[in-house]
């Protein structure tokens, strides 16, 4: 909302609610799988699902309730996510023939399929519940966005490398290794800093809005550098993830020191 320059709505109950619920949802589908890469969470999400399926069922129904408020452009896009995971995660392609597959499997679309929903979500929604306008900033908001859910979940694929590999899941850590990884984040962080200073250059996105995104951005650049380096790949996936919590403050500072 901030970098959209639209008044405070409801779009983050909204979106805090529909990751809760497909996110679960994406947990329980997997439990099976999730047991080579990851036997602590799936072992968890075994033992809960009773009470986790329902919660999860129910956070999505409450999202599109309130969805509703914000007009029929809110209550759309709310329904995204989970039409993406729909077809990110089940097994219907499979039965479409041998050449088509699970698109969680298919290399760098199962990443950019989540990258374009969650970026979609989070650009436009604010602005369904604004009526606010498409613009040249939104489409710099909008790259942005994708650019840094596409990196976050690809380092978070560091994590499941293994597991991955025995059930024919293709990441890029997977495919190409942790250096061949570390060069193609290398590429999308460097975009992420072009359209970082792309927001500062146009006049797009205010200068105190701006540096916190390009801040944002280099601290990720260097994080990736580290990719393959880093003895705990698990720590580094959480210092990876710093990076929204670290741009998060810097907006709220910057406008008291300048």
């Amino acid at each position: 909302m901030v970098l959209l320059g639209v008044p405070l709505n409801l779009a983050p109950l909204v979106v805090g609610l529909v990751t809760f619920s497909v996110y679960t949802n994406d947990r329980l589908a997997d439990s099976e799988t999730d047991a080579f890469s990851d036997p602590e969470k799936a072992a968890f999400i075994g033992e809960h699902a009773h009470i986790l399926r329902p919660l999860a069922d129910a956070a999505y129904g409450l999202a599109v309730m309130v969805a509703v408020t914000g007009g029929p452009y809110a209550f759309s896009l709310t329904l995204l996510p989970g039409a993406f995971w729909v077809f990110y995660a089940s097994d219907w392609f499979d039965s479409l023939g041998a050449s088509l597959s699970r698109l969680k499997k298919v290399l760098v679309l199962n990443t950019t399929i989540v990258a374009l929903a969650w970026a979609v979500v989070l650009t436009f929604l604010p602005l369904a519940f604004t009526t606010g306008r498409l613009t040249g900033g939104v489409a710099l908001v909008f790259a942005y966005f994708f650019l840094r859910v596409f990196n976050v979940v690809e380092m978070s694929n560091i994590l499941t490398v293994d597991g991955d590999s025995r059930i024919g899941v293709d990441t890029i850590p997977v495919v190409f290794g942790l250096s061949g990884a570390r060069r193609a984040l290398y590429l999308v962080n460097a975009l992420a800093v072009g359209v970082a200073t792309a927001t500062l250059a146009t006049g797009y996105v205010p200068v105190q809005v701006g540096l916190p995104l390009v801040a944002g951005t280099g601290y990720s650049l260097a994080v990736t550098a580290c990719l393959g380096r880093w003895a705990s790949a698990s720590a580094l996936t959480q210092v990876a993830e710093a990076e929204n919590f670290l741009t998060y403050f810097a907006l709220l500072a910057i406008p008291f020191v300048t």
